[in-house]
């Protein structure tokens, strides 16, 4: 990994000349242009959050060098990493927000030229099991797993972590690239597609799978936790203007960190706020920012992680996708431990410390987010089908419900999650295939949300 130390650009012996020219380096306007996407929601900790709340703003330097400096920020939002990338070789973009695979893409481009570069400098925020990622289908197509997308159409925004994933599962399951076609559409595009029957199936990052399940448009065949890679996002900058404004870089991490404190403080009043700012409903956005949803926020670059880009960039290598890239000059640790120590916390605790769902959320709640009352938590099942079932004969409005999966941990909406009653309990799959080998080890049967609700309604 890269130790990463800012150049002067010159040596001026002459405390004169010195003055000089530290006057009219004060007297700057610093550009400093975001790349980000606001319909990801793993980028929020350093794009939207950030813009809306100012949080750059706020930690920007302002002394030394600084101290007369005026900074010109701006925010381009883009519906994938790999435009962004684009933009940032051409020069029209300092810092780049995007996924585990176009943030390979990202860097492995840049070493590719003679002179551009750039350095990842921090995590956003990321799912330990892989998920974030899924293969969607149409929500009344035959089609439960991935075997059966053989001589079928497959969409994805090619250059993303959804297309990146997507590569990988078809691996893994021996499908090689002539036995299905694949389609290049955006997320906007393929989503359409789904929800119009037009496309047999679509790949797509955070939030979009969820985003199709909640509008009850489409339904997940494949989920990123599948890989077992974990999947995270990130930050990269140019090198040239790391190398010219350390601070400004540091500043930036230092906002990712307090982007995410907000999001904890009250994820509540953060979906709320990211729905208006977004156009993402709040109940897709609780999925991943809630207790116990799938995004862990976190910008320290753990070992786990370069293990993890590392691989996948050997995935695109497969599919001779990528050009080589040099990890150890990519990646530097500088600027967020450098956040870190300004912020007075630990960095080095931080990045020993991963969240696995499958033990972070063991015990949690199932939840009801009743339209009025808000979201209220059951403790066992058979006391959050009770409740529903009761509200259900009140005529009450409901935004949305939450399970976990029994095998991965991951928090799910009620409406789609595999359903298994066994005697007297119940219990939530994320994937139909493992629900169904439950319900034969346990003699049980899979039945869907509507069934498992009646079981409790009261008659009379």
């Amino acid at each position: 990994m890269k130790t990463y130390k800012a150049l002067s650009k010159s040596l001026i012996v002459m405390a004169g000349v010195s003055f000089v020219l530290a006057g009219q380096a004060s007297a700057e306007t610093i550009k400093i242009a975001v790349g980000h996407q606001s319909m990801c929601t793993d980028t929020y900790t350093a794009g939207i959050v950030v813009k809306e709340l100012g949080l750059l703003e706020k930690h920007l330097p302002k002394t030394g060098k600084y101290a007369d400096a005026e900074y010109d920020i701006s925010w381009s939002d883009y519906s994938s990493g790999g435009p962004i990338t684009n933009q940032m070789m051409a020069n029209k973009l300092n810092f780049g927000v995007m996924g585990d695979y176009p943030l390979i893409v990202n860097g492995a481009k840049f070493q590719e030229t003679e002179s551009l570069r750039t350095l990842y400098v921090a995590g956003t925020g990321y799912n330990l099991k892989g998920s974030g990622n899924a293969i969607v289908v149409p929500v009344d197509s035959d089609v439960y797993s991935i075997d059966q997308l053989v001589g079928k159409e497959v969409s994805t925004p090619v250059g993303s972590a959804a297309w990146g994933m997507l590569l990988k599962a078809m691996q893994d399951n021996d499908i090689p690239s002539t036995e299905y076609t694949l389609k290049n559409q955006s997320p906007a595009v393929g989503a359409a597609n789904i929800a119009a029957g037009k496309i047999d199936a679509h790949s797509d990052f955070c939030p979009w799978s969820e985003l199709m399940e909640f509008r009850g448009t489409g339904r997940k065949i494949y989920d990123g936790s599948e890989t077992g890679v974990p999947y995270l996002h990130g930050v990269v900058v140019r090198e040239d203007f790391a190398t010219e404004y350390p601070e400004v870089v540091t500043a930036f991490v230092k906002a990712v960190y307090e982007a995410g404190d907000w999001i904890r403080e009250d994820p509540m009043r953060a979906v709320s706020m990211m729905e208006g700012w977004t156009g993402v409903e709040k109940e897709v956005l609780y999925l991943y920012f809630s207790k116990g949803g799938h995004l862990t926020l976190d910008p320290t670059i753990k070992d786990e992680w370069i293990e993890a880009v590392a691989f996948n960039h050997t995935v695109l290598e497969r599919e001779k996708a990528i050009p080589p890239l040099n990890f150890d000059q990519w990646i530097t640790e500088d600027f967020v431990k450098a956040a870190y120590a300004e912020l007075g916390q630990d960095y080095e605790a931080e990045k020993m410390t991963a969240v696995d769902p499958v033990i972070a959320n063991k015990g949690l709640p199932n939840e009801i987010w009743h339209s009025r009352d808000g979201v209220t938590t059951y403790d066992d099942m058979p006391s959050f089908l009770s409740a529903m079932a009761e509200m259900q004969g009140t005529g009450a409005k409901l935004n949305a419900t939450y399970v976990y999966d029994i095998e991965t941990g991951l928090k799910l909406f009620g409406k789609t999650a595999f359903w298994v009653k066994d005697a007297e309990s119940y219990a939530t799959f994320l994937r139909k295939g493992e629900a169904e080998s439950y319900a034969s080890d346990k003699g049980g049967q899979l039945i869907d949300f509507d069934t498992a609700i009646a079981d409790f309604i009261k008659e009379g």
